[in-house]
């Protein structure tokens, strides 16, 4: 592909910002990612929303932290603040298997290259800019800064660690996506305001001293400190279950938290955005392309999406294990289909694309769309959930709009085959006799499917699921014999391709064995596994430090050492379940 010129993206170093007659940035933004200017990338999202806004951004990608440190210093300082994100992924999960063992390849690094950024990257970034520039205003966020707000359990060190805030000493953290509070930061800031004034900024957490104020303020929830879930977990799975409800509703309370003599003050989010505010954001000037710096050496993320179109934000399906609703929120927000439409228009512009789009979706792909009927109910709902144990009665679940979307997609002269790459939730349609859901999956097996349709059962005991929060393995068979019964009909040889996580909280060894036979029997090769991995902030990551279920305050049975997590996961790999090509692992995000 062509690579365009360095004035096209933000800058990134000293002589870009000259060339475009920069003193001074407004911000500089610390990545642990490699700066790749597209939507899906969320250091390129910031920068270009504050950009939009007037502001003067400049980037400074996986900086070196090892040397010198002059990648911190050869920007200057900005008129405004520093930002800093590890990147798109938890640093931790990005470096470490399920077994702690170091990974050879970074997705998220020109040439994949291992290496490039530390563990716990928001920590150590903030420390160096703090140290290096203690009077500039330091903002973090960005899904490790996010889900590491409050107290929680760090599966690398096998610890509780405080509120990231007490660890960096950053002056404030966005948490969630970020759009709203940066841009309102920003202009706040440039308007004179200091930022450790700003207390009641939307989406936002800082530490305090000011104990009098915030410990008796009626109109927050005091949290249990750290220091006293650190003597007793089950009171940190009670913060748990507290932050989780709170983070589900649409008006929530302000949260506050004390760990080593300073308080944690976390401010309400913003409202889900609007239909408006999503389009408008996906029309921002991205190149959709690798920063120049990086010349042929290719960004396998980027690799993986650059053919993709985003259509939805946010899942409602509240998964334990998994962290999109904690970060993106519960309730789905859809662009329009116009927004959509303009921006497979840009990728059939690009140089090398061949008509295919490797994936139309977003975290559950067949979410489009969707909301409450009576969004009055659902702002007194604290469910973390809206389809687990059952699916809500004030939830509207049609298809319509994504089966008018995909027809319209499929009107493109320019496009051949746009595929669904994201997983769905079958329990969505699979049990609706409606004719557009049952259109919906037709369509999807004749015109959306790559030869393998990827969904995610996760298991097949229903205790287990429960745990999970994901519907029974019943459904699952029932998905199986209509996907079967569609190929047939239309002399289709496509396969269904099933993910299952071994070590999930509630999960036996018995259990696994059970899943071993019941696949075999299902003649189903089981090549998208995971070994269950405790990611900050979710449920299942709780009950894993805890041993107990904070909504059911009942025991539940954890795979905690090295010989058990992998005795279960041999199961994918027993005689019975002998695959025809390698396994692979995926890293849950």
């Amino acid at each position: 592909m062509k690579k365009q010129g360095t004035s096209m993206f933000l800058p990134t170093s000293k002589k870009e910002m000259d060339a475009l007659g920069w003193e001074q940035a407004d911000v500089i933004l610390f990545t642990g990612d490699a700066y790749v200017d597209h939507p899906a990338f969320g250091a390129a999202v910031i920068g270009r929303i504050l950009e939009r806004e007037g502001f003067k951004v400049a980037i400074v990608p996986q900086p070196n932290w090892r040397d010198d440190l002059r990648d911190f210093r050869k920007l200057g300082t900005p008129r405004l603040f520093f930002a800093v994100t590890s990147g798109n992924m938890d640093s931790m999960i990005n470096h470490y298997t399920a077994n702690k063992r170091l990974r050879s390849d970074d997705a998220y690094t020109a040439g994949g290259e291992a290496g490039n950024r530390p563990d716990y990257a928001t920590k150590v970034y903030s420390q160096i800019i703090k140290k290096m520039f203690p009077e500039v205003p330091l903002v973090i966020g960005g899904i490790e800064a996010s889900l590491r707000r409050f107290t929680h359990y760090d599966y690398w060190s096998n610890s509780l660690l405080p509120g990231i805030l007490t660890q960096t000493q950053a002056d404030l953290l966005i948490y969630g996506m970020g759009e709203k509070p940066i841009v309102e930061l920003a202009k706040r800031v440039a308007g004179g305001e200091s930022i450790q004034s700003i207390v009641n900024l939307p989406q936002t957490a800082f530490i305090t001293s000011n104990k009098d104020l915030y410990l008796t303020d009626s109109n927050s929830i005091v949290l249990h400190s750290f220091e006293k879930c650190l003597k007793d977990k089950l009171l940190f799975g009670e913060n748990f279950k507290v932050i989780e409800e709170e983070s589900n509703k649409q008006k929530s309370t302000v949260l506050v938290e004390e760990a080593e003599g300073l308080l944690t003050v976390v401010n309400p989010p913003y409202a889900p955005a609007t239909e408006t505010e999503m389009d408008s954001w996906f029309s921002l000037p991205f190149t959709r392309l690798p920063h120049p710096r990086y010349g042929n050496k290719i960004v396998p993320a980027w690799e993986m999406i650059k053919f993709s179109v985003n259509i939805h934000r946010g899942c409602f399906g509240g998964c334990s294990f998994c962290t999109i609703s904690a970060h993106q929120g519960k309730f789905v927000v859809s662009r329009s289909e116009d927004s959509v439409m303009e921006e497979i228009e840009k990728v059939t512009q690009m140089p090398d694309f061949k008509g295919y789009l490797s994936d139309v979706g977003g975290p559950s792909a067949n979410m489009y769309g969707m909301r409450g009927i009576d969004e009055r109910i659902c702002a007194k709902c604290k469910r973390p959930s809206c389809i687990h144990p059952e699916i809500c009665k004030n939830l509207n679940t049609s298809h319509s709009r994504i089966v008018g979307l995909f027809q319209r997609i499929r009107t493109l002269k320019a496009i051949k085959k746009a595929f669904v790459g994201s997983g769905i939730r079958y329990d969505l349609f699979i049990n609706k006799t409606d004719s557009v859901s049952q259109q919906y999956f037709s369509d999807l097996v004749r015109f959306h499917v790559s030869g393998r349709l990827k969904v995610a059962p996760e298991h097949t005991e229903d205790h287990v699921l429960m745990e999970m929060r994901k519907p029974n393995f019943e459904m699952f068979k029932k998905l199986k014999q209509n996907f079967d019964n569609i190929n047939q009909k239309y002399t289709l040889n496509q396969q269904l391709i099933p993910y299952f996580i071994s070590s999930h909280p509630g999960c036996t060894l018995k259990d696994m064995e059970n899943l071993a036979t019941e696949t075999q029997k299902m003649r189903i090769n089981l090549e998208q596994v995971q070994d269950f991995t405790p990611t900050p902030m979710t449920l299942a990551s709780t009950i894993f430090y805890t041993g107990v279920n904070p909504y059911t305050s009942k025991k539940v049975f954890v795979a905690r050492g090295k010989d058990e997590k992998l005795k279960q996961r041999s199961h994918f790999f027993g005689a019975t379940n002998k695959p025809t090509t390698k396994p692979k692992y995926f890293k849950r995000k």
